[in-house]
C-alpha cells in the first residue's frame, strides 16, 4: 500500500511541476519560441505515453524486484539519511555512466538518438525516448541496484527528482544569468544541458550529467561551449522523423 501510494504520489507531484515549467517557459522563454509545433508536441508526447503504458507492467516490477533482491552489505552501521543520501549519490553517478554509454556505444545510441533528433527543447523533450532505451534503461538499473543494495524508496524519490531535473534543464525558461550561473555550479541548468543537444557532435558528446554537475567535471566531459539562443539542435545531417519512423529508428538501416 505504501509503495502505490508512493508511485501516485510521485506521478501527482512530478506532473503538477512539468505542467508549471512547461507554462513558465512559454511566459518566459530563454530562446525565441518558434510557432507553437502541434506535430512535434504530439510526438514527443506520445512517445511518453509508451513508457508511461509500459511502466506498470515492466518497469515497476522490475525495479521493486531488483530492491527486493539488493544485496544486504551495509548493515546498520548505514542507515536512515545517510543511507538515502549514499542511494541518491550512487544513483546519480550511474545515470552520468549509463547516457555517457548511450553516446559511446553504437547499439544504445540507435535508441538514444530518438532523443536527440528533436530540433528544439522544451519540457516535452524531457519525456521524449524510445521505449527500448526506457527498458534497457531499466535493465541496467535493476542490476545496479541489486549489487549497490539500493531501496525501492531511494529509487521511487530519485525517480521524483530526475524528472523535475530533466523537465527544468530541457526547459527554454529564461533565468536571471547570475543565478543560472551560480546554480549550475551544483546542478544541471538549461545553459549547460542546451550544449549537450547542439548539432556539433562534439558538444553533443559532452555534458551528461543529469541532477548534480560535478560529474563531468571529475570525468572530464563538460563542454567549454556557451549556451547561444540561436543554437542549432539536433542530429547534424539529420531531420526530425514521424512518430512511426522514431519508433522504428533503432533498426533503420544506417544512413536511411
Amino acid at each position: 500500500m505504501m509503495i502505490e501510494f508512493g508511485v501516485v504520489a510521485k506521478g501527482l507531484v512530478v506532473s503538477a511541476i512539468l505542467l508549471l515549467m512547461f507554462t513558465i517557459e512559454r511566459w518566459r522563454p530563454a530562446a525565441v519560441s518558434p510557432p507553437p509545433n502541434i506535430a512535434r508536441l504530439a510526438r514527443n508526447m506520445g512517445l511518453w505515453g509508451i513508457n508511461l503504458l509500459s511502466s506498470p507492467w515492466l518497469v515497476l516490477p522490475l525495479t521493486l524486484l531488483a530492491a527486493e533482491h539488493a544485496l544486504q552489505w551495509r548493515g546498520d552501521w548505514l542507515s536512515g539519511w545517510p543511507s538515502l543520501v549514499l542511494d541518491l549519490l550512487l544513483l546519480d553517478i550511474w545515470l552520468y555512466w549509463w547516457h555517457r554509454a548511450n553516446h559511446e556505444v553504437p547499439l544504445l545510441w540507435r535508441f538514444h538518438s530518438v532523443h536527440h533528433l528533436d530540433q528544439w527543447l522544451d519540457v516535452s523533450s524531457s519525456l521524449r525516448f524510445h521505449f527500448g532505451e526506457v527498458w534497457l534503461s531499466a535493465l541496467a538499473r535493476g542490476l545496479f541496484i541489486v549489487l549497490m543494495g539500493i531501496d525501492y524508496l531511494s529509487v521511487l524519490l530519485f525517480e521524483s527528482l530526475i524528472l523535475i531535473a530533466a523537465g527544468f534543464h530541457h526547459s527554454n525558461i529564461r533565468l536571471p544569468p547570475g543565478f543560472e550561473r551560480a546554480l549550475s555550479k551544483i546542478v544541471i541548468t538549461p545553459s549547460i544541458h542546451w550544449v549537450h543537444h547542439h548539432v556539433v557532435r562534439e558538444d553533443t558528446d559532452s555534458n551528461y550529467g543529469t541532477i548534480l554537475s560535478c560529474w563531468d567535471r571529475f570525468f572530464g566531459t563538460r563542454s567549454a561551449t556557451q549556451r547561444a539562443p540561436d543554437m542549432p539542435l539536433g542530429i547534424a545531417g539529420e531531420a526530425d522523423k514521424s512518430f512511426a519512423r522514431l519508433l522504428l529508428q533503432p533498426v533503420k538501416r544506417p544512413g536511411a
